[in-house]
C-alpha cells in the first residue's frame, strides 16, 4: 500500500469519526502519518482538554483507524 491509499484510509476513518465528535461541539484532524505506522491527529473545539479525550483517542478514533488501516500501531494526540 502506498503512503497516498494508507493516508486516504485514515481520513476515510476520521470522517467516520467526525460527526460523533462534532455533535459534542469538537473535531479531529490528521497531523501526520509516521513510518505508515503512527498517526499523530489533533482533537480540536470541545474535545481539546475533555477529560474523555484520551478514552475517545483509544476507543473511538484508534479503533476505527485500525479498522480502515491495519498496519497503523498508535494513534496519538498532538496540541
Amino acid at each position: 500500500m502506498t503512503s497516498e491509499e494508507l493516508r486516504t484510509k485514515v481520513e476515510k476513518a476520521l470522517d467516520e469519526i467526525r460527526p460523533f465528535l462534532q455533535s459534542d461541539g469538537g473535531d479531529i484532524s490528521l497531523v501526520s502519518i509516521d513510518n505508515d505506522t503512527q498517526v499523530k491527529v489533533r482533537l480540536e473545539g470541545a474535545c481539546v482538554g475533555c477529560s474523555v479525550n484520551q478514552m475517545t483517542l483509544k476507543s473511538g478514533v484508534e479503533m476505527t483507524i485500525k479498522k480502515h488501516a491495519p498496519q497503523i500501531e498508535q494513534v496519538i494526540n498532538v496540541n
